[in-house]
């Protein structure tokens, strides 16, 4: 099991394996889920721009208008009344 000591800052130094596992080097973000009470997940919250491309690729060939827009929020506000 990997451990680490939180310092007075309230800093810790993440185990080299726990880093390798995470894919994470310096200078990387990382998000401390909840999962129950006392309980967290940590998972590397850092993509490049380039993870990112083509991720809504296909999803909406053209743009929306506002008065698109607003139609749809009209109609699904009178559906939820």
């Amino acid at each position: 099991m990997a451990a680490a000591t939180i310092t007075s800052k309230g800093q810790i130094t993440i185990p080299v394996r726990v880093r390798a596992a995470l894919g994470v080097e310096a200078g990387d973000r990382l998000e401390f889920v909840e999962l129950k009470k006392g309980q967290f997940a940590i998972m590397a919250a850092t993509r490049s721009l380039k993870e990112l491309k083509g991720m809504f690729q296909g999803r909406r060939s053209k743009p929306v208008s506002i008065k698109e827009m607003n139609s749809a929020i009209a109609r699904r506000a009178s559906e939820s009344r």
